[in-house]
Formats: C-alpha cells, sequence, structure tokens
C-alpha cells in the first residue's frame, strides 16, 4: 500500500469517529486502534469467565431452590457475556483460543474485582448490587462505543446487568429485613467490596496509560473518574435505601460540586491484585487452566463433528 493510499484510509478513519459512526471488521484501522480493542475486548471476556468463579461457588449453597435456580442463571449469563465478548474480539483477526492461552499463562489481564473471596452467601448480593451496578456505569456507554461489534454486544449484556444488579439489591433488601446476623453479615460484605468496586474503573485519570487515545477514538465516553464519581453519587441514596453504611468517613455530599466526596483510594493494593498478588489470584487462574485443560475432549469432538458435517 503506498503512503498516499494509507494516509486517505487514515484520514476517512478520522472521519467516521468525528461523525460517531461504527468502525466495522473489514474497515481500515490503525493497528494502534486495533491492538487497543483486542486488549480491552478481551480483558472484558476474561473478566465475564474468571468472574462466573466467585458466585459460583454458592450456587450447591444457596439457601433455598430459587436462590439456587436464580445464581445458576446468573453464572450461566456471565458464560454467555464471555462469549460473545470473544466472537467480538475474533472479528479484529485474533483466535478465542490464543486469548485464553494467554490469559491462564498471565499475559493477559482481568479485572482485578474477581481476585476477592465470596466468604459468605451476603457476597453474592453484594457483588449484584456493587460490582454489577460499577459494572453497569462502565459498560453502557460501551453500547456506544466506535467498534460496532463490541457495541452491539454491549447491548445485551448491559440488559443482563441490569437485571442481575437488582437481583443482588433484592437479595439484600431481603437480608436486611432478617434476623441480626444476616444483617450484620451484610455490612460485613460492604464493608469487604466497597473499595475494590469502586477501583474496578480503573486508575485515576492522571495515571491512567490508556483513557485519552480511547476517548480520543470514542472507544470510551467517559473518562475512569468521571465513571467512579457517577456510580458513588448512585450507589449512596440506595445504601441508604438499604440501611447498610458504606465504609468511608469521608463520604458526604458537596453542594459546591454537586457529587459526594469520598476518600482517598487504596492505589498501591489496586496495583498488587492487578500484578497477581491478590487473595483469589492463583486460584482463579488455576482453575481457569484446569477447566480448559479438561474440556479439551469437548473441543476435539465438537471440532470431529463439525467437520464430519461439513464432508456430508
Amino acid at each position: 500500500m503506498t503512503v498516499v493510499a494509507e494516509e486517505g484510509l487514515e484520514r476517512h478513519f478520522e472521519h467516521t469517529i468525528e461523525r460517531d459512526q461504527r468502525i466495522e471488521p473489514r474497515d481500515w484501522m490503525p493497528d494502534a486502534y486495533r491492538a487497543t480493542m483486542i486488549r480491552q475486548i478481551a480483558q472484558h471476556a476474561h473478566s465475564e469467565i474468571i468472574g462466573m468463579q466467585p458466585e459460583g461457588d454458592w450456587i450447591t449453597r444457596a439457601p433455598s431452590l430459587r436462590r439456587k435456580a436464580i445464581l445458576l442463571a446468573k453464572v450461566q449469563d456471565e458464560a454467555g457475556h464471555g462469549l460473545y465478548l470473544y466472537s467480538a474480539t475474533e472479528t479484529l483477526g485474533v483466535d478465542r483460543a490464543d486469548l485464553t492461552t494467554r490469559l491462564i499463562e498471565r499475559r493477559q489481564k482481568y479485572s482485578s474485582i474477581f481476585n476477592y473471596p465470596t466468604l459468605t452467601y451476603a457476597d453474592v448480593g453484594v457483588i449484584g448490587w456493587l460490582v454489577d451496578g460499577a459494572a453497569i456505569c462502565n459498560q453502557v456507554p460501551l453500547c456506544r462505543s466506535s467498534y460496532g461489534p463490541y457495541a452491539r454486544a454491549m447491548i445485551r449484556i448491559c440488559k443482563e446487568e441490569s437485571f442481575h444488579q437488582r437481583q443482588g439489591y433484592e437479595l439484600l433488601m431481603t437480608m436486611m429485613r432478617g434476623t441480626g446476623a444476616q444483617k450484620e453479615m451484610v455490612q460485613d460484605a460492604v464493608n469487604r467490596w466497597w473499595w475494590p468496586s469502586l477501583m474496578m474503573f480503573g486508575p485515576p485519570d492522571a495515571d491512567s496509560p490508556n483513557t485519552a487515545r480511547s476517548m480520543a477514538w470514542k472507544i470510551k465516553r467517559h473518562t475512569n473518574d468521571e465513571l467512579r464519581q457517577r456510580f458513588v453519587d448512585m450507589t449512596v441514596p440506595q445504601a441508604e435505601a438499604l440501611g447498610v453504611t458504606l465504609p468511608d468517613p469521608d463520604l458526604r455530599w458537596n453542594p459546591e460540586r454537586g457529587h459526594h466526596d469520598f476518600g482517598p483510594i487504596d492505589w498501591d493494593e489496586f496495583k498488587r491484585v492487578l500484578s497477581g498478588d491478590g487473595p483469589c489470584n492463583a486460584e482463579r487462574v488455576a482453575r481457569r487452566r484446569r477447566a480448559h485443560e479438561e474440556g479439551a475432549w469437548v473441543r476435539e469432538a465438537a471440532a470431529a463433528h463439525a467437520a464430519k458435517r461439513r464432508t456430508r
């Protein structure tokens, strides 16, 4: 390709972004844009698949058949989200098997939130309320992402995540109408998950290496700090309705800003967990590796069946 032709393609790409139109798989795109989309969508897909583990541990221990069915359906949804996202990533020219290899070899990351343990059944509700609530704040703007397959996948994912958030809130509301021990269990879970939920939005804007470029390409529509503030403002009245206390003594309404002020986040912990030194990092990746290895025969059988059908 000549330099002139490439310059013309780049101008067309930039004009497409400026007009708020979608970049599609067959469109020309800069290598850096492609690499950014592969990194972001793959990380999102990995997070959905790894995210099945913390709640999946409670399916057999949920207190009723109804609660078991709800949790089973949610974990199944998360598996589907991972599949949608791996499919979207493959439109960029990568293979999901390679992405899985990168994950289990720790060459690609997933959300740091899934490296914390679920110690009690209340954690299931708090994950639905806080973790899925944070995911919704982060992901709804992605429905307008500049890359078409990603944006379209996010529409269904966000609808289901919204349902998960309401399920978690309903579970916590039920427990907060229960015994004193149940109320204490909910408060303890909130204490443990609040700060990791704020970390889900990524590092502060000043320390985020990818935000500026992602905003310019309209992959993202809001910065990390903007989304984090939106989540805090949304969550405070919900906590008051539940009757739980968010574990931040600096949390208060600021009438001048029109937002809630909140305390400093321990970014050293965020970096430590993201780099692999969290409470459950090794366990999460080991279980994913084991599932991949034990499922090899299923993939081989499916491939053989598909090949057999093509020859008929």
